[in-house]
């Protein structure tokens, strides 16, 4: 890989790192000024509404600009918005209005960083390597976002608010920094076309809709995140009530899901290299679904962690292989919309998955709406063939 490649990683590292402190730090800090649980649950919808009203945009604009320099200036604006964040808190002004307008501003410039960033890749990388490039950049993303960034978040926030708040914003500014040394243009040459922001949206999506392999790819990457948000959304009542953990046992069970996707970004462009992209996915993507439902079959810990950690590799895998297929596939000057386009879907899909999992486990119970739920995520396999 080219300096340029581990300067982008060496950003990604620094700007997960940051967002694993963030959003921890955020609901531990709104607590000192609410003790409302629909006060400090909107955080969570301040911080993802962005990528449901902004994503389109974002692409669009990262199609326009020069892609690295989009990504210093997300980067310019999330530190210094954190840093305005720090400065109140300090001069007593906080309050968790004021935490809103930060998440949901910070929350629009990741929008426009991380569709940048996942649309420079083929631009550093040539296109045989960018499965091994995206699997290092997954890798670094998950250490430094689930791993590293919350135990580190809650240290923070033990210290002060201010200090959990300054720590990523200067982190934010390393990873300007890294981004700085890269060198060259990463503006994209367009063909002719429509001059106005919706007419460049429009355009993507109708590329997307008319590109088969894209299409099909979207569609099961909605399904797969409707069914598993819907799991996800009552998995702590299944594990503190028939599989009685405790708190820091649910923490655990949840880490194995953060284990085994670091195994899977590690060795997704092995798989692919040795089954093909095809063989792969009608393996990575059961294997994925054991996150939702491995807790249908057992109540062991155990057994649903062990499942946990397969579930992990496996959907890792899947999204290594369909990340990289939609960059070599998609032209330059497009793969900012498409991206963004796959983005609204992955995050569209989510609460619309949470609001049914609430719903049907009422119904029906939290086992069977598991099992219900891996069905639906099976499904998806259906969109999987001919890729190779």
């Amino acid at each position: 890989m080219s300096r340029a490649y581990w300067r982008l990683w060496t950003s990604s590292a620094l700007s997960n790192l940051a967002d694993g402190i963030l959003k921890v730090a955020l609901p531990l800090v709104a607590v000192q000024f609410t003790r409302s649980p629909a006060l400090v649950a909107g955080l969570a919808v301040a911080v993802t509404l962005p990528w449901l009203v902004c994503a389109l945009p974002a692409g669009a604009l990262v199609d326009r600009l020069d892609r690295r320099r989009a990504m210093l200036a997300a980067n310019l604006a999330r530190a210094t918005l954190l840093a305005a964040v720090t400065a109140a808190v300090l001069l007593g002004w906080g309050s968790i209005y004021l935490l809103y307008g930060a998440a949901f501003l910070i929350g629009a410039a990741e929008t426009v960083y991380d569709t940048a960033a996942q649309s420079i890749v083929p631009q550093i990388v040539p296109r045989e390597r960018l499965t091994q490039a995206n699997g290092r950049l997954f890798a670094a993303e998950l250490t430094a976002n689930q791993f590293a960034g919350p135990p580190l978040a809650g240290l923070l926030a033990a210290t002060g608010a201010a200090l959990a708040f300054a720590t990523p914003a200067a982190l934010w500014l390393l990873a300007l920094a890294a981004l700085f040394l890269i060198r060259g243009s990463y503006r994209v040459e367009r063909p002719a076309e429509p001059a106005t922001l919706r007419a460049d949206i429009a355009a993507g999506l109708r590329y997307l809709w008319r590109q088969k392999v894209l299409r099909r790819l979207a569609t099961l990457t909605g399904l797969f995140n409707f069914a598993s948000n819907a799991a996800t959304a009552v998995l702590v009542l299944y594990a503190t009530g028939p599989m009685r953990l405790p708190e820091a046992g649910y923490g655990l069970l949840l880490g194995t899901i953060a284990a085994g996707s670091l195994v899977g970004s590690l060795v997704g462009a092995w798989v692919e290299r040795r089954l093909g992209r095809t063989r792969t996915l009608f393996l990575a993507v059961p294997a994925g679904t054991l996150l939702i439902g491995a807790p249908a079959i057992t109540t062991s810990p155990y057994l649903v962690g062990a499942g946990f950690v397969v579930g992990g590799i496996g959907i890792v895998v899947a999204n290594v292989v369909m990340v990289s297929l939609r960059q070599r596939i998609t032209p330059d000057a497009m793969l900012g919309r498409v991206n963004s386009c796959y983005r609204l879907i992955a995050w569209g899909t989510m609460p619309l998955g949470a609001a049914a999992g609430g719903l049907l486990a009422q119904q029906i119970g939290l086992r069977p709406l598991f099992a219900v739920m891996a069905l639906v995520a099976l499904t998806g396999l259906v969109c999987v063939r001919g890729l190779d």
